[in-house]
């Protein structure tokens, strides 16, 4: 292929990807293979500027206005950033400003997270919004006023009297991550399409006909920067301006700072992207700009971007790759779950090549084949999960992926029940996969936490057939646990001292242990607090539905697992032949804690205890202690590090408590 032929071919694909990104909200690709794209073809097109046309993509800022909406003429170019992908990069970019400002002084920038959603223009007359409109094609936009005015950040009026009687502002407008998990809840409740992404859920919003349906949309706003503006004086720098525009009642991003020097540029961005994953909207990378408003305009603009300011991105947290094949992972319990094994690739900053297809109504959902190429995500922590498929790339005879018959580790039957989505082998402990997740369920922290016994003995137990039920891991002596791999005699007996030790446990983390479906800690608990063991393992469903958190599914699961012959005579073992012992709760003093009735939420990190300390002493107090949050909540109390947790409390006005404040209540 000829050089114009690549440079042609870029082109339409481009043009292509911008109008399902900016007009259809559908976008096809990860932002990744765009930038790789629009990278390509600027090299192309600076190594053989004969070739260059105004008609390229490189000359104009992406995105074409939908004819639905009024369309708006910007008085100034709402224009796009270049970007920087590595600390070498964005040091020739602090460069290349010294070097056009004949100074070599450190420059002062105003740095700030890059938001991942939609940019709008908000003009404000007399201090009165008068019209709102999206960037568009950065010259020509649709007018959205009827939308962003139900949009709560946004003020309908400038607070104060000094701002300038005509003031353009530029903002994103964005949803929360929590924002948007509620909206996918009430979709799928409703049996309707679900959001790919909080940046289409937002762009989708906006671009709603009837603004009614807009203001049912958690809709966020951050303002960062300003357009035409006259009739009055305005600061000298661009991080004194949005100091003003907080003054005057508009939203600035709380995360907004001002940073001298390229290492100091550096240093932001190492701390925003570790702190990534704790915010409650999403953000792709950070945005410098030449803080002076002089400097600013000595350095002037390129074609399509301001030289004095860039985008610096996070390494992508979505990227395209094959799967290569689909396998079916057994887990505690029975659950088949499809896993993509995947042709290697960077994403997030580490190598991926498993990703999680959840089940099988996602399969069939997203219609994932052997041999086709797929968007996977990856974003802080949580599993790699794909995405789409790329159906442009799908190759021809692929075939769907049927679900097997036969568990894939015993041989057993799998049964898929007409009420739920999740397929299940029906061997119980007897299957492998299934002993080898109880275990490590049972052993875990929040658990009978024994400490040392981890995953790869847990595997050694279980493939030398050492143990098949929860009580046997009680039977080992020292000179079985010194023969087996990573093992000595010093560390046999540290682990037979942990597993002596957590034989003196609580009925709730017994309950927990045992991994019966849908029990977790807190429903352990509230079981715990209602029943003696005795008690539970005869209770009817009617009754154990009356306990807190306790639905039909819950009660039913825990009725199965007691009315297995099996499951009680393990339980009579642990007990009676190996020693497991608990106080017996004295439900009047439970029912008479002074934090009776109220519920708790714990985030960050305690210095005086673990939270699981903490939370074991709000329990004993009579106290709920709940993993989210809600407008019920008494109380966050909130470490070190606390998250997006801490900013939903802010929102709903939720009360927050420090660790200090915390240890008063206790010592109350």
């Amino acid at each position: 292929m000829s050089i114009s032929d690549r440079i042609e071919q870029l082109r339409n694909q481009i043009q292509a990807y911008d109008y399902q990104y900016y007009v259809l909200d559908d976008p096809s690709v990860p932002d990744a293979e765009y930038d790789r794209l629009m990278r390509e073809l600027l090299a192309l097109e600076t190594q053989h500027p004969q070739l260059l046309t105004a008609q390229s993509p490189t000359q104009r800022v992406s995105g074409t206005p939908l004819e639905s909406f009024k369309q708006v003429q910007h008085d100034l170019p709402m224009l796009s950033l270049s970007n920087v992908f590595s600390q070498e990069e964005l040091q020739a970019f602090d460069k290349r400003l010294k070097d056009r400002l004949h100074d070599a002084t450190p420059i002062v920038y105003s740095a700030e997270p890059k938001l991942d959603g939609l940019a709008v223009s908000l003009l404000y007359v007399d201090g009165r919004l008068q019209r709102a409109a999206t960037r568009g094609d950065g010259t020509t936009g649709e007018d959205i006023t009827t939308n962003v005015r139900t949009i709560r950040s946004v003020p309908l009026k400038l607070l104060g009297s000094d701002w300038p009687t005509r003031l353009e502002v530029r903002a994103e407008v964005f949803m929360s991550r929590s924002g948007f998990a509620q909206l996918n809840r009430q979709a799928r409740s409703k049996q309707q399409k679900e959001f790919v992404n909080p940046r289409n859920a937002a762009a989708g919003s906006l671009r709603q006909l009837d603004a009614q349906l807009t203001a049912q949309r958690p809709l966020e706003l951050f303002c960062y920067g300003i357009g035409v503006h006259t009739g009055a004086e305005l600061a000298t720098s661009h991080y004194a301006i949005l100091q003003q525009f907080k003054q005057w009642g508009l939203r600035v991003c709380p995360l907004v700072k001002r940073v001298t020097g390229v290492d100091e540029c550096w240093r932001y961005y190492q701390q925003l992207q570790d702190a990534r994953a704790t915010l409650d909207y999403e953000i792709d990378g950070v945005v410098y700009k030449a803080d002076m408003l002089s400097m600013q305009q000595k350095l002037g603009f390129v074609a399509r971007a301001p030289r004095w300011a860039t985008a610096h991105k996070f390494p992508a947290q979505e990227e395209l790759t094959i799967v290569e094949k689909i396998e079916f992972q057994v887990g505690r319990t029975g659950a088949l779950t499809p896993v993509a094994k995947l042709q290697p690739v960077f994403v997030g900053g580490v190598t991926v090549s498993n990703a999680t297809l959840h089940n099988m109504d996602e399969v069939e959902r997203k219609d994932v084949r052997i041999g086709d190429t797929v968007i996977v995500r990856r974003a802080g922590d949580v599993i790699p999960e794909v995405l789409r498929v790329v159906m442009e790339r799908r190759v021809q005879g692929s075939e769907r992926v049927v679900l097997p018959t036969q568990c894939p580790e015993c041989g057993a039957d799998v049964i898929r029940s007409q009420t739920e989505a999740v397929a299940r082998c029906v061997a119980g402990l007897a299957c492998p996969a299934q002993l080898k997740a109880g275990l490590k369920h049972y052993v875990s922290r929040s658990a009978m936490d024994i400490d040392g016994l981890g995953d790869k003995l847990i595997e050694q137990f279980v493939a030398k057939g050492l143990v098949y039920q929860l009580d046997q891991l009680y039977d080992f002596d020292q000179q079985t646990l010194a023969a087996l791999d990573r093992m000595g005699a010093k560390s046999a007996v540290k682990l037979l001292h942990a597993i002596e030790a957590s034989k003196a446990t609580t009925l709730a983390r017994f309950i927990y242990a045992l991994g019966i479906r849908e029990v977790g800690e807190a429903t352990a608990q509230a079981l715990a607090e209602t029943f003696t063991l005795e008690e539970l393992m005869t209770v009817d469903q009617a009754r154990l539905e009356c306990v807190q958190d306790v639905g039909p599914v819950v009660a039913q699961n825990v009725r199965a697992y007691f009315s297995q012959a099996e499951n009680r005579a393990m339980i009579q073992r642990l007990r009676e032949d190996k020693g497991l012992h608990w106080p017996e709760l004295s439900r009047a003093v439970q029912s008479e804690g002074r934090l009776q009735g109220q519920s708790y939420v714990l985030t960050g990190s305690l210095t005086s205890m673990t939270r699981d300390e903490a939370k074991r002493k709000l329990q004993a107090l009579g106290a709920q202690v709940s993993s989210s949050i809600s407008k019920n909540t008494s109380a966050l109390i909130a470490g070190d590090k606390a998250g997006s947790k801490l900013h939903k409390a802010t929102k709903l006005g939720v009360e927050v408590m420090t660790e200090e404040m915390f240890l008063a209540l206790l010592d109350d």
